[in-house]
C-alpha cells in the first residue's frame, strides 16, 4: 500500500510507495523521530537505537559500530522487500549515497524525506534534551545548513521520490508544505 499525503501547497512529490527505502534528513531537532514514529516501530532503523545496542545512544565514538550495526539490519529488510525508515541525520552525501546503492542492490524505491522545520527551532528543541542526547548549536546549524544544500540535488543522487515535510504541524498530515529554511 503506498502512502500518499495531501497538502495546500504542493512539494516536489508527496508520494511514499511500499515497499521503500525511506530516509530521512534533517538536523538535530527537526522532527525525524516523530515523523518515524508514523510508521511500525519494527520498520524503523533509528541511528541512536544502534548506538544505545553497541554503546550508549549518546556516545558519538561508538557510531561507526552503530552503522555497521544499521547497515546489516538494512541489507536483510531490504533483501526481504521490507519498508524501512532511516531515522539519522543523512546530511552527508556519502551516507546518502550508501543508502541509495543498497536500496537499488535490491530493486528497492528510495525517498529522500528534507525535514522542513526552521534552524531556531532545532536548537531550541536541543534544550529539552538531555545533557547526553542534547547536540550543540553550531553543529545543528551545520547539519541545516547541509540539508538545505542537498536538496536541490538530491534527484540527481538517485532518490526516485523527493518529499518536503513541514515538521511543525505532525502528526495531522496537512502540512506538506515548502520549507521553512
Amino acid at each position: 500500500m503506498a502512502r500518499t499525503f495531501t497538502a495546500t501547497l504542493q512539494p516536489l512529490d508527496m508520494t511514499i510507495p511500499d515497499p521503500a527505502l525511506i530516509v530521512l534528513i534533517g538536523a538535530a531537532g527537526s522532527g525525524k523521530s516523530t515523523f518515524a514514529s508514523t510508521w511500525a516501530p519494527s520498520q524503523v532503523l533509528e541511528l541512536d537505537a544502534f548506538r544505545a545496542m553497541v554503546s550508549e545512544a549518546g556516545d558519538q565514538a561508538a557510531t561507526a559500530d552503530a552503522v555497521a550495526a544499521l547497515r546489516t539490519v538494512l541489507e536483510a529488510r531490504l533483501a526481504r522487500k521490507r519498508t524501512t525508515v532511516i531515522d539519522a541525520t543523512n546530511v552527508e552525501r556519502a551516507v546518502r549515497a550508501g543508502l541509495v546503492q543498497a536500496a537499488r542492490r535490491h530493486g528497492v524505491p528510495v525517498v529522500a524525506v528534507l525535514m522542513g522545520a526552521p534552524v531556531s527551532l532545532c536548537v531550541i528543541r536541543q534544550t529539552a534534551r538531555t545533557p547526553d542526547r542534547a547536540v550543540p548549536a553550531d553543529t545543528v546549524r551545520a547539519q541545516h545548513t547541509a540539508a538545505v544544500t542537498a536538496f536541490p540535488g538530491l534527484r540527481a543522487e538517485g532518490f526516485d521520490h523527493v518529499v518536503v515535510c513541514d515538521g511543525l504541524q505532525w502528526p495531522h498530515w496537512n502540512g506538506f508544505v515548502w520549507p521553512h529554511f
